[in-house]
């Protein structure tokens, strides 16, 4: 299998394990306040899910001036959506992802990024998505933290939790 490919499933993966908990939790806590980096669980899902969508529509070409016309709606929208309606939102912008990935084919390819503020970034495809995969790795932690802050246990998330999860559906196929 693809790394990039790969590395994209474990980001789904965590995404779902985090959503299994954070439906645990009663239904105020998504939008009670803490000491955090962010101030609520909700606030730390519409960013990862608004830089998910930039970063997935500068993967696919397009320019800044569009992808911040877009961004200012989606804003609108998630700030109202519940729990529920974010995780399929998530699971929307996964399959998103993960046809994105198996269609672009060479993932190596080069891809310029013009940003009016960092300027021109030259890297590749195949990078992105690791950015946009640590990207969710760090926001997941502070997802654990304010679950932790509110009384809760947060998802058993590591990478090596996801590896023996593939493992395991190998030996049960």
């Amino acid at each position: 299998m693809d790394k990039s490919l790969q590395l994209h499933q474990f980001n789904t993966w965590a995404n779902e394990k985090v959503f299994e908990k954070l439906k645990e939790l009663p239904p105020e806590m998504y939008r009670k306040e803490v000491e955090s980096v962010f101030p609520t669980i909700a606030d730390v899902l519409v960013h990862m899910y608004q830089v998910d969508y930039v970063w997935l529509q500068v993967l696919k070409g397009k320019t800044f001036e569009d992808i911040l016309n877009s961004v200012k709606q989606l804003h609108e929208e998630l700030n109202t959506a519940d729990l529920q309606n974010m995780q399929k939102k998530f699971e929307a912008m996964s399959d998103d992802y993960e046809n994105f990935i198996k269609g672009r084919g060479d993932l190596s390819a080069d891809i310029t990024v013009h940003h009016p503020h960092f300027g021109t970034l030259n890297s590749t495809y195949a990078d992105l998505v690791q950015h946009i995969v640590n990207h969710g790795t760090y926001h997941r932690g502070h997802l654990s933290a304010i679950v932790n802050q509110l009384g809760y246990k947060g998802a058993s998330i590591d990478y090596i939790f996801y590896l023996y999860s593939l493992q395991e559906k190998k030996q049960t196929s």
